[in-house]
């Protein structure tokens, strides 16, 4: 026999797992956090990236935190799975916002929105699993379905459907290894709304296939004009025992900070997501629950208020930007973002410069007028910026004038 090299003996040197050291950081935040950095710097930036509505959480939300830092018994450990009286409170939430009844043992109350859907894909995958993901996608979803051991399989949209993907394309997308269809409507990036026709096709074809679907209905009460949200497992109630919904009081409530999410779902599932939540971070803060609590138990009527002036600024980003020579915006009847084509400005020159991407015209954007917008790239359609109208009407119309006029001088 002969002896072994020191290469097979030696133990790898890798210092991060291959698992982790695969995912990439949230672009959203990357560019949100470059940014506020540049702003403290005393830069004149307007940043464009983040989706965080600029209003303060109502104050009546924040009267019931205050009262719950008083309260001994919010210092201390509580259930894994959430708060009884708040998944209570989620169950009535849901029946009341979207004729979805649940029980309150279908709920598991997580810390945000993202560990909603990375429990909820790691309770259902097994290594291998595909996971059909419309795009533009927000970024957290392929990274979440890659750690829970599955494989993202993303199915592409563009401005010409309104960024909606057809129930032909998600067919050829299909293959024996599709377990789970993600579902996302409002949408993040692109402000997409799925009609009740097209809600029910999309869940009749998932039935059809036996396939699960998780859907993300965070953005629910945000639409506009004469769209309208409809819930998936509502539309089509086949669909119950194989689909996950994700919720959170993020958007409607101005909660971003507060990171309070839930996943509503069969109950064997959520039973095996809230397992391992028990294991990776216990309890959310019992302060947040107590907020959260007040939020979904309490009126519309400030969420009205935010999506009012949400509205008005959609009208005016979408206007600006088809203003602007090379650039095809559709207008968004949800959530808050606009979503432009940029293919029309790319390879054109700009102040001494060719962007090719959207990824470099970002970055020329940002370094000569000082406004923060993402790249396409990051939600998985290159050519594309989005924006998010969630600041100031004032702020929104000085950076996209800014955009205005530097974009002017593509040639």
């Amino acid at each position: 026999m002969t002896a072994a090299t020191p290469q097979e003996t030696a133990p790898t040197d890798r210092r991060v797992s291959t698992r982790v050291g695969s995912i990439s950081e949230s672009a959203t935040l990357a560019v949100d956090a470059k940014a506020k950095a540049l702003k403290a710097a005393g830069r004149p930036v307007i940043g464009f990236g983040a989706g965080e509505p600029d209003f303060p959480t109502p104050d009546y939300i924040v009267e019931a935190a205050v009262e719950a830092c008083r309260d001994p018994k919010n210092h201390r450990y509580t259930p894994a799975g959430g708060l009884p009286e708040l998944k209570a409170a989620i169950a009535a939430k849901t029946l009341r916002d979207s004729g979805y009844e649940v029980e309150a043992s279908q709920v598991l109350i997580t810390n945000g929105g993202k560990q909603a859907i990375y429990e909820a894909f790691a309770a259902i995958l097994d290594p291998g699993d595909e996971v059909i993901v419309p795009a533009p996608y927000w970024t957290t979803y392929p990274e979440s379905i890659r750690l829970a051991g599955g494989v993202p399989v993303p199915v592409v949209a563009d401005e010409t459907t309104g960024y909606r993907v057809s129930v032909e394309q998600l067919e050829a997308a299909r293959t024996d290894r599709t377990k789970v269809v993600l579902f996302v409507s409002p949408s993040n990036p692109t402000g997409a709304v799925y009609s009740r026709e097209q809600v029910e096709a999309v869940g009749r074809w998932a039935v059809e296939h036996g396939l699960w679907v998780l859907t993300d209905e965070i953005y629910e009460h945000l639409v506009y004009g004469d769209a309208e949200f409809h819930s998936l497992p509502v539309v089509v109630p086949e669909l119950r025992d194989k689909c996950v919904v994700v919720n959170g009081v993020a958007k409607t409530y101005a909660m971003t900070g507060w990171r309070v999410g839930w996943v509503v779902g069969p109950k064997d599932v959520v039973k095996a997501a809230t397992n391992l939540q028990s294991h990776a971070t216990s309890n959310v803060s019992n302060v947040a629950q107590r907020a959260a609590l007040a939020a979904v138990s309490g009126e519309l009527d400030a969420v009205a208020a935010m999506r009012e002036a949400f509205d008005r600024r959609r009208k005016t980003i979408v206007r600006m930007l088809n203003e602007i020579e090379g650039v095809e915006c559709p207008v968004p009847e949800g959530a808050f973002y606009a979503y432009p084509s940029v293919k029309g400005l790319l390879g054109k020159e700009i102040r001494g410069r060719r962007p090719a991407t959207s990824v470099e015209l970002a970055e020329l954007i940002l370094e000569e007028v000082e406004v923060a917008v993402v790249p396409g790239e990051a939600f998985g359609t290159p050519g594309y910026l989005r924006l998010s109208y969630a600041l100031g009407d004032e702020d929104l119309a000085e950076g996209v004038g800014r955009m205005q006029k530097l974009l002017a001088e593509a040639r």
